[in-house]
């Protein structure tokens, strides 16, 4: 037997997070619905049951609940709506999907054309949120739901956004750097750049890419099995070569940049990093994995890319 929360019946345990719990649920009939859902699927709900007081920067779902607000799209996960609980709770209410991109990942469940179609679905969603300068700032296979194996594809978990428009978002130019997930972290994180834009997102959209091109699905850098940012660094400079400041100008404004001197690795062509991928595959990867932010295509360019046309 599930649990009641608020109006939903017979809520059933699916997921815990670091800050929330997600539920499984039937709602009730005169509950409003995502356009995006179908008539066979819309009334199965996801519910992330959430303490906003009790969660630390730059988690926030109170925030999450704005952003989505501003960020709705055919590619963002839709919330269906939100509302509070005894025990100061916050719950956010979203269609239910049955997949994530990982899941799908590690039991070779996709075609190539249907993980392209999924990479591009993402890049649609960051297309339009970069469009209204919100950072994602944990792109992740696992953070890409599919309603089924044919799609749509959609960017979920929004709770360590960022927003120009939003109060809770920090300054600009001062913004929390311990975001995003282990290895699909950019090395602009790693070395205390507080100035972030958008182009965080497209470096870990590069080594989602990068999982999905080949067979292995591993990731593309390595961050060791404690995490540790050293080994991050390590595994990224081993691949594409330990850079300096010729390579990577804006490193020098950088607040760790300098502390530490590194074994100076060559850089790998990409044929040996991604030996089973095709030429166009890797071409996508290459020109979002790089270490300068500017020089990393765009969401919108990467719509265009021959990759999405093959």
């Amino acid at each position: 037997m599930g649990i009641e929360i608020g109006k939903y019946k017979n809520a059933t345990h699916q997921q815990d997070g670091l800050f929330s719990v997600v539920y499984k649920a039937t709602s009730p009939d005169d509950t409003p619905n995502s356009p995006h859902t179908s008539q066979e699927s819309r009334n199965v709900v996801a519910l992330k049951v959430t303490i906003p007081s009790s969660m630390i920067a730059p988690h926030d779902s109170e925030r999450e609940v704005r952003i989505l607000k501003d960020a709705i799209s055919s590619n963002v996960i839709p919330l269906v709506e939100s509302f509070h609980q005894a025990g100061g709770r916050l719950v956010l209410v979203f269609p239910f999907m049955p997949y994530d991109l990982d899941q799908l990942l590690q039991k070779r469940m996709l075609s190539k054309d249907q993980a392209r179609k999924c990479l591009l679905d993402l890049f649609s969603a960051l297309t339009h949120i970069h469009s209204c300068g919100i950072i994602h700032r944990d792109v992740k296979p696992s953070n890409i739901l599919l309603k089924s194996l044919f799609g749509p594809a959609y960017l979920a978990d929004f709770g360590i956004a960022w927003s120009p428009k939003d109060p809770s978002s920090e300054p600009e130019d001062s913004k929390i750097t311990d975001v995003g997930t282990t290895c699909y972290r950019p090395p602009e994180l790693l070395f205390g750049n507080r100035n972030y834009g958008c182009a965080l997102d497209l470096w870990a959209a590069g080594c989602t890419v990068a999982e999905v091109v080949e067979p292995d699905h591993e990731t593309l850098f390595d961050a060791g099995e404690l995490g540790s940012e050293l080994a991050l660094i390590q595994s990224v400079f081993k691949k594409l070569g330990t850079p300096n400041l010729t390579v990577w100008p804006e490193a020098a404004e950088f607040h760790d940049w300098g502390k530490m001197e590194f074994y100076k690795y060559p850089s790998q062509p990409w044929e040996v990093l991604l030996p089973k991928a095709t030429d166009s595959e890797r071409d996508l990867v290459s020109n979002l994995v790089r270490y300068e932010s500017g020089s990393r295509m765009t969401a919108a360019q990467a719509l265009t890319h021959p990759y999405f046309l093959g």
